[in-house]
């Protein structure tokens, strides 16, 4: 047996090389290096990557061992993968007995109904599951389940097992379950109580057994059922889907308010029905309007896509999805579906930013006619409560459609001030002004901007 010549600090020197690109940061400097063991010229260690699902972690793990393997006197190396299981967040989390084996909650939430939130959460765990990972899919719309027609499983032998949970239904490797298989077919009328009741069952009375992702299809809305949905469930991320239709679009603000207002993090929007593609001029039509690029008859005049919702809430725009067949013929293919490959990719790098982004959200200082800003890099700026209040992109205050400003000079009392500064996430900030204006959504990004613009 060849002696030792090398120690920890050189194995975790010789990792530095493994750059996370999503960070830009090698991941012995993230944290993610665990469990180094050294035995004559065996190396055996853990990465601890941020999701189950992490795109890049066969290649971490070959980039790790071939680093490892390197070093002069190093015979072996076992590189062991592993991820980071967010701790739960609710007291009531522990009763919950069907959910103690499962890793990540993600919700898939549409705060109006009609805009494909339950094919996309379908079509989400379907990948998740497509990709190995132990998956369910809860369907937690009790009005108006989609699961059963979605994957075609009508009147089902739903079991219950020595203790008394519900045991999931499986397609392809997936877990399933919605209300809609414990009830026979036809319209389900139920009040309050007996929903709520429902509710508790489906979250805490099935047995998920181990899974690395759960995804729960939210009912439409931002009522009580959402709510009790969000306090009594430890949830790892939402995803918001919508269309860029202004009725949609409005809603959107009410549930990023209500994710937040629980302290559930925001991984970013789904943009839905965004655009189809013409069999005869192969040019993508943005249905329901677009940013600069567009043109006057809806097409896109220079082959580029619309300005991103980002510019409007802050939040990343996780996919643009195309009206295609795919998206529902896909629940039953085996081969990946390439916009929801980018929906997946994405999702999981906004839940492992999540985890290792500290907060970067600058200091205000609310003075009687401004906001004075300081930023973590040291740029500081200061923006005036009326110029504030005339920027805000809120649907009252820009057609959501035609983009243009519905807001009024004039209508901006001379004295308007902001009573009430309340951050949104690492994404944006909401102000409540004196004129009774709460509704808009200031991204971080725009706030530097302006303050930049008016320092300038």
């Amino acid at each position: 047996m060849p002696a030792q010549h090398f120690d920890e600090q050189q194995v975790l020197e010789a990792l530095k090389v493994v750059i996370d690109p999503d960070f830009g940061k090698d991941i012995v400097s993230l944290g993610f290096v665990k469990n180094i063991r050294i035995n004559d010229d065996f190396v055996a260690f853990d990465i601890e990557l941020t999701t189950p699902a992490c795109p890049v972690k066969v290649e971490f793990q070959k980039q790790a061992e071939a680093a490892v393997r390197a070093i002069p006197g190093v015979g072996s190396v076992n590189v062991n993968m592993t991820s980071r299981v967010r701790k739960s967040s609710h007291a009531g989390q522990a009763q919950l007995q069907g959910l103690t084996k499962v890793k990540t909650i993600i919700a898939v939430a549409s705060a109006k109904g009609g805009v494909g939130k339950s094919t996309i959460a379908a079509n989400i765990a379907r990948e998740l599951a497509r990709r190995g990972l132990a998956t369910g899919l809860l369907d937690a719309d009790i009005f108006g389940p989609s699961v059963p027609t979605l994957f075609g499983i009508h009147r089902p032998d739903v079991r219950q097992d020595e203790d008394g949970l519900i045991v999931p239904l499986e397609s392809n490797g997936l877990k399933l379950m919605s209300f809609g298989f414990l009830l026979p077919e036809g319209a389900a009328i139920l009040r309050g109580p007996l929903v709520a009741q429902y509710i508790q069952q489906l979250l805490g009375q099935v047995r998920w057994g181990e899974l690395d992702y759960l995804i729960i299809d939210m009912p439409p809305g931002t009522g009580d059922v959402q709510l009790t949905i969000t306090q009594t469930v430890r949830l790892s991320g939402a995803v918001i889907v919508t269309t860029r239709q202004a009725l949609s679009l409005v809603d959107v603000e009410r549930g990023i308010e209500m994710f937040e207002k629980v302290k559930v993090p925001m991984l970013g929007i789904v943009e839905n029905m965004a655009y189809f593609v013409c069999d005869n001029c192969d040019r993508k039509h943005w249905i329901f309007g677009g940013g600069p690029s567009a043109g006057g008859d809806g097409h896109s005049t220079g082959g580029e896509e619309p300005s991103s919702l980002t510019e409007k809430y802050g939040l990343q725009t996780l996919v643009r999805i195309p009206i295609t067949q795919d998206i529902t013929a896909g629940l039953d293919r085996v081969a990946a579906t390439p916009v929801i490959v980018e929906l997946v990719d994405n999702m999981i790098r906004a839940q492992g930013r999540l985890s290792i982004e500290g907060s970067e959200l600058p200091t205000l200082v609310n003075g009687p006619e401004g906001l004075s800003i300081a930023w973590q890099d040291g740029t500081k700026g200061y923006l005036r409560h009326r110029e504030l209040r005339a920027s805000c992109h809120c649907a009252t205050c820009v057609d959501e459609l035609s983009g243009k400003r519905l807001l009024r000079d004039g209508d901006i009392p001379a004295d308007i001030a902001a009573l009430e500064l309340e951050p949104l996430g690492n994404y944006a900030l909401r102000i409540s002004w004196s004129d009774g204006h709460n509704t808009g959504i200031y991204p971080w990004a725009r706030i530097r901007e302006l303050s930049a613009s008016a320092s300038g």
